[in-house]
């Protein structure tokens, strides 16, 4: 089963340097930690070398898991987005109905996410609720203190 993932050009970008660094810098790394181990003698007491090949084994695990997340990585076309209702990508400004505090965020797929820069991810509980509501509606969203009701007040792509 495959999970597709949207990203922006960016995040796409950023997924395929990582998996291109561990690919060509971090791999040849660990290959060269294992032979020098390899070389401090007998392998059945030597602690460097067990580190070494586990470690090697973890960048394998990482290599394999980010290969799966880029093949199914799909670029979103912002120009053909829908403003019309929240989707990926979208900028949302909504109003907390309990205290009436606005915020602004941006919805993205769940690796771009970072709550400091406004970007939540979209499996997010507060993303899931405002998936698909447009302009006036009221999400209500359940989270682990209850559940908030947040009214959507602008949909933007910038």
């Amino acid at each position: 089963m495959s999970n597709v993932s949207y990203y922006t050009a960016e995040g796409l970008k950023k997924l395929k340097e990582e998996l291109d660094h561990l690919k060509s810098v971090m791999r040849p790394k660990a290959s060269a930690d294992i032979a020098e181990a390899r070389d401090k003698g007998d392998l059945s007491e030597n602690a460097e070398y067990d580190a070494a090949k586990e470690a090697q084994g973890m960048l394998e695990m990482r290599i394999a898991k980010l290969e799966e997340v880029y093949s199914n990585a799909r670029l979103i076309d912002e120009s053909h987005l829908d403003l019309s209702k929240v989707l990926v990508l979208s900028n949302v400004k909504i109003k907390n109905q309990t205290n009436g505090m606005e915020l602004k965020y941006t919805l993205v797929a769940e690796s771009e996410a970072d709550l400091k820069t406004g970007k939540i991810s979209v499996t997010s509980p507060i993303g899931k609720g405002l998936l698909g509501k447009s302009v006036g509606e009221i999400a209500e969203i359940t989270v682990p203190n209850g559940t908030l009701k947040f009214e959507v007040l602008e949909i933007s792509r910038d």
